[in-house]
């Protein structure tokens, strides 16, 4: 079968998109008989994983190490979630790494992102990697990612976000992410007002918790930057290419899991300053056209919504601003909504397919009480195209809310897009 025939086929075998819990994905690893010999470094949260995971990736390549990277989901393309040394996995790679997941796991059910899982760590064991840096999915505890002990454990800024699966508080939340952690290694949290529940569970294993805003330090310049971890300094680091104020700290918590692992995996300063400025994103405050300003961007809970403000509030308003957003049936579009009411100009909404799509008409409803302005379009692509007709130079369009809205952008802008 082809790259898109197995995608399709995963999407389509298991009831359950989330089924939480490792001891399938346990049995079938088992059964693989592979040994994982390379260092982990597994990056949970809410926001801000993806960053962290690219200037890992970023950095430990600028500093001569090949690295596995696995990251979830996609926007265009499935390659884009498995990168071998720097390069994305070729399908015919990522089709044989999934027929041996098949043969192995016999009658035990899988979702698709634990058999892609299992998948990419298979991969990466082949390809003799030297470090895998893995994005958990979803929480932490349970999630598949967490099968593999992570030498270094990182927790991202801790929000609300998929309730159903982790609880109704931030509390809740943050014990599922520190579910990654593990005795006798240490832990970095990039969130500077973590949760008790957190710090409570590196109190529990007796682990080295390294937290923003108490042992890592940014300080900003006027044409740099540097960084502090407990007592060693990284000076003279370039601002990052990834835009948005978080960026250093997303930045900082990177070079803080390379400082707890520094003894494994050795990396000169040089190499952060490299990879700091060379670590790129789709999709993260991303600047896809000028004349009208174009930009894009995942954002689609509160946490994430807000830091959009804050980026779109720190730029020069000159002209209209105008929203283009779809998002989920599953996420709080009211309060993504209220974090960037005073931002927007107009809305245009779209609706999105699938399971979990919510149809623009339905997204309207949230619109009438706060009397914000809106137009209404079937599907993104129009409503994109609605934006940039109606858009000045002057002006700036904002499309977010979902990776979705962000894949459908792309494909509309890049002409091409796939499973």
């Amino acid at each position: 079968m082809r790259l898109p025939d197995w995608l399709a086929l995963l999407e389509g075998r298991h009831p359950k998109a989330i089924q939480l819990g490792l001891e399938r994905v346990g049995r079938v690893w088992l059964a693989l008989g592979v040994a994982v010999d390379f260092p982990i470094i597994t990056v949970a949260g809410t926001n801000g994983k993806g960053s962290v995971c690219a200037y890992l990736e970023a950095i430990l390549t600028a500093a001569g190490y090949r690295v596995g990277l696995y990251t979830s989901p996609h926007i265009l393309r499935f390659n884009e979630r498995i990168y071998l040394a720097s390069q994305e996995a070729e399908d015919v790679a990522i089709v044989q790494a999934l027929s041996v997941i098949e043969q192995a796991r016999g009658d035990t059910p899988l979702t698709y992102f634990e058999q892609t899982t299992l998948a990419a760590m298979w991969l990466f064991c082949q390809e003799k990697i030297d470090v895998v840096i893995l994005e958990v999915g979803l929480g932490g505890r349970l999630d598949a990612v967490n099968l593999f002990a992570a030498d270094c454990a990182v927790v991202t800024p801790v929000d609300l976000d998929h309730l159903d699966y982790l609880g109704p508080n931030r509390e809740t939340i943050g014990h599922e992410k520190a579910g990654i952690f593990r005795a006798n290694r240490p832990a970095v949290c990039g969130d500077r007002n973590p949760p008790d529940s957190l710090i409570a569970r590196a109190h529990d294993l007796a682990i080295p918790l390294l937290l923003l805003g108490r042992d890592i330090a940014v300080e900003r310049q006027p044409n740099d930057w540097l960084c502090r971890v407990e007592d060693t300094v990284y000076p003279a680091l370039l601002y990052p290419a990834m835009l948005g104020a978080y960026q250093q700290e997303n930045a900082a918590t990177a070079i803080a899991a390379l400082y707890c692992l520094r003894r494994k995996l050795p990396v000169p300063v040089t190499a952060i300053r490299q990879g700091v400025v060379q670590a790129r994103l789709p999709g993260r405050f991303q600047i896809v056209g000028s004349a009208p300003l174009r930009i894009l961007d995942v954002a689609h809970n509160p946490h994430a919504a807000r830091a959009l403000a804050g980026n779109l509030a720190a730029l020069p308003r000159s002209g209209r601003r105008l929203a283009v957003f779809a998002i989920l049936a599953d996420k709080d579009a009211g309060a993504v909504i209220d974090a960037l009411a005073e931002q927007f100009d107009h809305w245009h909404l779209a609706g999105l397919s699938g399971p979990r799509g919510r149809a623009a008409t339905q997204l309207a409803e949230q619109f009438a009480a706060r009397r914000l302005p809106i137009s209404i379009h079937t599907d993104v692509a129009s409503a994109w195209q609605a934006a940039c007709h109606e858009a000045k130079a002057a002006d700036t369009i904002a499309a977010f809310g979902s990776f979705h809205t962000v894949a459908e952008v792309m494909a509309l802008i890049s002409g091409k897009s796939d499973g």
